[in-house]
């Protein structure tokens, strides 16, 4: 049974990120509605409406038609100029930006939302057309059907409006960056305080793991997430430790080492091991806050490009970077899971130096000829300096940085690289 839950969960997670998602259940959503009244109307419930508000009701058969066919023809319209707005959106992101950020965009609830809105009423608007008959009475029409047609529709209109709004904000970088920072913002504010209850534990020395037993994954794709609390109770039940040799966010290739076990293990409890790891051909932010690093290195980088040159969109970049290192210091590199005073767990982790190079490298390489730029990354690593490190090689990975950085200046104009070490002196001697 847990197998089957894990299973779902894995595929409801992958499905939701999907542009149809939402729109398909509002979809069907709406048919079942336009069922519901069907079975209402033969109730009578139209002939209880009109004797109390009379005036609510269509009268004629012909003018219901005309009523809902109008209402599905504009809907139709909009739907089509809705979808087109969404994909020139995830166009000029993509060539503009960066192409990492359309599974993001892509999974923008509010956009699916809008979208499911309009198939429900377009489905809703249809079925309900096909219950209206021109030669009955007054009495007999659907009216009621009808109404919530128009209601539906008016509905539709609003949202249409909020749409507009919403996309045209959608496409600002400001709004997107926001939106990844405050994901990655989120997510490593919930590792640190899982890491902050597990030091209260009893921490226990992690074995080493050279001799363990190793094991290779049957399945390709981006290593997403696990279920911590299933793969606790397997290694509980087996007295087992594992160490997941992958971190987060990398591509695993089959037939490659993912898993190694303090003992040997029988097949079915590696199977149900890897059962409750998560593999994607898609990457998320909520699931990975790395990738927020690689996004808005990539927003900077291509800001910076010749086709682009826009320093202001790569200043902003580096400030939200900023700030997102200096919460990835408070964070720990052990990658130690403690359950019950016991760590049954180790998981492989991006390190902050790793990350820190990473990131720097990308930055050097295309805004070393901007001194404007250049000063802006002398000011973070003098910032991230300062602030709380959970170990004290977070500092001198930063110092280094800082080194490679005025190393590697690349400006005709003496006066810009005097300007710029004059600052990276300010900062050594403070």
């Amino acid at each position: 049974m847990k197998h089957f839950l894990i299973r779902f969960a894995t595929f409801f997670r992958t499905v939701k990120s999907k542009i149809a998602f939402y729109p398909t259940l509002i979809a069907i959503a709406g048919f079942f509605l336009a069922l519901g009244m069907i079975i209402l109307e033969q109730q009578g419930i139209s002939r209880k409406i009109i004797d109390v508000f009379p005036m609510l009701m269509v009268e004629d058969g012909d003018t219901a038609l005309n009523v809902l066919s109008t209402c599905i023809g504009g809907l139709i319209s909009m739907m089509v100029f809705s979808f087109s707005m969404v994909m020139l959106l995830l166009s000029q992101a993509s060539s503009n930006f960066s192409p990492r950020l359309l599974p993001g965009l892509i999974s923008n609830k509010r956009h699916q939302i809008i979208l499911g809105i309009f198939l429900a009423t377009i489905v809703y608007n249809i079925f309900t057309l096909f219950s209206v008959n021109t030669s009955e009475e007054k009495y007999t029409l659907p009216g009621f059907s009808i109404l919530l047609g128009v209601l539906f529709t008016i509905v539709c209109l609003s949202a249409f409006i909020f749409f507009i709004h919403n996309i045209s904000q959608s496409i600002q970088i400001n709004n997107i960056m926001d939106g990844i920072y405050d994901q990655a913002m989120d997510r490593l504010n919930e590792i640190i305080d899982s890491e902050e209850n597990a030091t209260k534990m009893l921490v226990a020395h992690f074995p080493n793991t050279s001799e363990w037993q190793s094991y290779t994954s049957s399945k390709n794709g981006y290593f997403q997430n696990i279920s911590i609390k299933n793969i606790t109770e397997i290694c509980k039940k087996n007295d087992v430790r594992i160490y997941i040799t992958i971190p987060k966010g990398l591509f695993v290739l089959k037939n490659n080492s993912v898993l190694k076990t303090s003992k040997v293990l029988d097949e079915k409890i590696v199977d149900e091991i890897f059962s409750n790891m998560n593999f994607a051909r898609g990457e998320y932010i909520r699931d990975n806050y790395t990738l927020a690093f690689k996004q808005i290195t990539e927003i900077a980088v291509k800001a910076m490009s010749p086709g682009i040159n826009d320093p202001g969109t790569a200043i902003n970049a580096i400030d939200y970077l900023t700030e997102l290192f200096a919460l990835r210091m408070k964070k720990n590199n052990s990658g130690v899971l403690i359950a019950d005073n016991k760590a049954y767990i180790k998981m492989a982790i991006i390190q902050f130096e790793e990350l820190l190079y990473n990131v720097m490298a990308s930055l050097r390489t295309y805004c070393k000829h901007d001194p404007i730029v250049v000063q802006k990354l002398i000011w973070m690593l003098k910032y991230l300096q300062d602030q709380p490190a959970a170990d004290e090689t977070y500092t001198t990975a930063i110092k280094e940085e800082l080194k490679v950085l005025i190393d590697n200046m690349n400006f005709d104009s003496e006066k810009d690289k005097r300007v710029l070490r004059r600052l990276a002196e300010m900062e050594k001697d403070s």
